[in-house]
């Protein structure tokens, strides 16, 4: 009877372990992004993907990928025409260039602001960084992806690629997103965020 009793503790302790791993593979983040596509009022997805769509595929969070960058601001530069997938451009700048070490080495990435993000309040310190690196055309997006940033007060910031995700033209060819630039390369694999979008 003793044997039975710890025999069933510990099927329920594991039960527990299981479930609450699971939970924690799941991040907010990721929740957020998957109820704004189920949601047909925000959803970038097709009629037809959003019938079927159970959820977007992601890398497992993985704290390497949540990096301390070192933000070297560019007050001087020009604003510029940044290419789209349509015949429409964004006027970007570089607002900055971020340096940091991910999986043994350093890099650098532009960061940019959006000429239309500093006209309102909301967007005013929102900055953008687009990027491409050894994942894309394989498990992730072929265009690259995007994360979102916001100015900080000083000249440090956490680039968190867990929350990498795909511009909405690689789920809907009607919308019109910015062509991320090649010297937004990282050479190496970032495997984090979301995945490429199966149709």
């Amino acid at each position: 009877m003793k044997n039975f009793a710890l025999l069933f503790l510990l099927i329920v302790s594991l039960g527990c372990a299981q479930e609450k791993q699971m939970l924690n593979e799941e991040t907010e983040w990721q929740k957020e992004m998957n109820a704004d596509f189920k949601d047909a009022s925000k959803s970038p997805l097709k009629k037809k993907d959003l019938k079927k769509f159970k959820g977007l595929e992601f890398f497992k969070f993985d704290s390497t990928y949540v990096v301390k960058a070192t933000l070297k601001r560019t007050p001087d530069s020009k604003w510029f025409d940044m290419k789209t997938t349509t015949d429409r451009v964004s006027k970007e700048r570089v607002y900055g260039v971020i340096s940091f070490q991910l999986n043994g080495s350093t890099y650098k990435l532009n960061i940019y602001q959006g000429k239309e993000s500093i006209e309102t309040d909301e967007y005013r310190d929102y900055l953008f960084l687009p990027f491409l690196d050894d994942t894309n055309g394989d498990t992730s997006y072929a265009g690259g992806r995007y994360i979102e940033a916001r100015i900080p007060e000083g000249d440090t910031m956490e680039i968190d690629f867990n929350k990498a995700y795909n511009p909405y033209c690689a789920y809907n060819e009607k919308y019109s997103c910015p062509i991320v630039p090649r010297e937004n390369y990282l050479s190496t694999k970032v495997e984090a965020g979301v995945k490429a979008f199966k149709k």
